[in-house]
């Protein structure tokens, strides 16, 4: 019987560990010296194993979780996110505020965008649907100063724009416009163009009141789905 301990995460993730992998992971998620993903370990853990290791550990209390995204190694961090999202999408409405509250206080151990990614749409923007009287929490976060919460701020916007409510994903764009970091630009990018697999119109409204001031990469993303005409359009007019 599995025992559903932060410590049994960590050993059934270390027996299927390649560090070949770990090696490239490393170099992707750029590890390096004065990169945004300085000084983190990876084991070298594929995405269907994760899930597996994951599925297998699915009533960890809190306190367990919270020894895993504490960790150095990513995967470990990985697996504890993975296993707060599920038990929120399985949870009653208690246990879904429960880990929702939980997620905003130790948000900054999300510190990768793989890690924001998988978390902030289901454990923040999930929650915010269900409760928008909460939604200055996202407003907040896009003005962070830390690069992490401000990308969980965009991404959370990801269920709005499923269910066709685009105006958080607008306003959230425009307060990230003159971010710095290429990881915000490609976030935000990203949220634009699901956006405007829904509604171009919509979209296009947005583009051309803004497209002269965003980062080029942003700009990029976001007409990334555009036909060529329209996309030559928009890149000239940058």
């Amino acid at each position: 019987m599995i025992k559903n301990t932060a410590a049994s995460v960590k050993t059934a993730l270390k027996k299927i560990a390649d560090p070949e992998r770990a090696k490239v992971l490393s170099g992707y998620f750029k590890t390096g010296a004065g990169e945004y993903g300085e000084g983190d370990i990876f084991i070298g853990i594929k995405t269907d194993q994760s899930r597996k290791v994951i599925k297998e550990h699915p009533r960890l209390t809190l306190s367990e979780i919270k020894k895993l995204i504490y960790g150095k190694v990513h995967e470990h961090r990985s697996a504890g996110w993975g296993i707060l999202v599920n038990q929120y999408l399985k949870g009653d409405e208690k246990t879904k505020k429960k880990n929702y509250k939980f997620y905003l206080e130790n948000c900054k151990q999300a510190n990768n965008w793989d890690l924001v990614d998988c978390s902030a749409p289901n454990l923040v923007g999930g929650y915010l649907m269900d409760h928008p009287g909460e939604k200055k929490t996202l407003y907040r976060l896009a003005r962070s100063d830390n690069l992490w919460q401000r990308r969980i701020a965009i991404m959370a916007t990801f269920p709005f724009i499923k269910r066709g409510k685009f105006e958080d994903t607008f306003k959230i764009a425009e307060i990230l416009l003159n971010d710095q970091h290429d990881l915000i630009h490609k976030a935000v990018g990203w949220m634009l163009r699901e956006v405007g697999k829904i509604d171009q119109k919509q979209e296009e409204v947005f583009l051309r009141k803004y497209c002269r001031r965003m980062p080029r990469t942003m700009l990029r993303y976001a007409i990334e789905k555009f036909d060529p005409e329209k996309r030559k359009f928009y890149m000239e007019k940058y």
